[in-house]
């Protein structure tokens, strides 16, 4: 896969990311009929996010990434076309985090999400919007947190990566 963005504001140097811990992730520009993508807006923390997460031992990216969607905005998936990856370097949790990207498209009909209570606690909503829309959403906002701010980047990247990959 090839690099989609790197994510640094905090100047992580290599001199200091080997002894960072390695977090993999899947993440998905999700697709539904009328062609609008699948944001999670995180309300008390002031930002919104593409669906995916932590691939968990054993895990293949692509089982990670259905399992995800299910869980965070209750829709099954067809994996489509690798977008890239993207590097996280966060400074306070001396972490690399490296996020497989994809397209997808939702099979079936929509279903409801299964959000864990601290979701639920962080005011998470499945909401969907038109790619550009989703664009202006991500570049214009200003989470409230530390990974809220690297979640910004990173997601607004994948977004402007798919948009410029789109046949």
């Amino acid at each position: 896969m090839h690099c989609i963005a790197i994510v640094n504001p905090d100047g992580v140097t290599e001199a200091v990311l080997s002894a960072y811990s390695i977090r993999t992730a899947a993440r998905a520009i999700v697709f539904d009929a009328d062609g609008r993508i699948a944001l999670l807006h995180v309300r008390h923390l002031a930002y919104h996010k593409l669906p995916g997460g932590g691939i968990e031992p054993g895990e293949d990216i692509a089982t990670a990434l259905v399992r995800e969607c299910l869980e965070e905005i209750g829709c099954a998936i067809y994996v489509g076309e690798s977008l890239g990856e993207v590097h996280e370097y966060r400074a306070q949790y001396q972490q690399h985090q490296i996020s497989y990207c994809f397209t997808a498209r939702v099979q079936g009909e929509k279903g409801e999400s299964s959000f864990t209570a601290e979701e639920l606690a962080g005011g998470f909503a499945v909401e969907w919007y038109f790619p550009d829309e989703a664009l202006m959403i991500l570049e214009s906002q200003s989470p409230e947190n530390y990974t809220g701010q690297f979640i910004t980047l990173r997601d607004a990247a994948i977004v402007r990566a798919a948009r410029t990959s789109a046949c």
